[in-house]
């Protein structure tokens, strides 16, 4: 499993599978093989929907963000 964490507060949000954390990697940009971190938007979320990301990804993601207009994410495993 995948955990996804607030960059701001470092807490864990959510959990996804190794198969959704690869589309998700599929479709954003890594700055590099070391990145860890993506920037999320709530229009950014509607494109991974629109690229066939499923619902609970989508939830997690949403979850991350929460109010605000968008939020630094990080992920790791375990």
């Amino acid at each position: 499993m995948i955990k996804i964490h607030s960059a701001e507060s470092g807490n864990v949000v959510g959990e996804i599978s190794e198969e959704q954390f690869a589309f998700l990697q599929a479709q954003l940009e890594d700055e590099s093989s070391a990145d860890r971190d993506y920037y999320l938007t709530k229009d950014t979320i509607a494109m991974l929907e629109e690229a066939g990301a499923d619902a609970e990804l989508a939830g997690v993601l949403r979850a991350a963000i929460g109010d605000g207009p968008g939020a630094d994410v990080r992920w790791s495993r375990g």
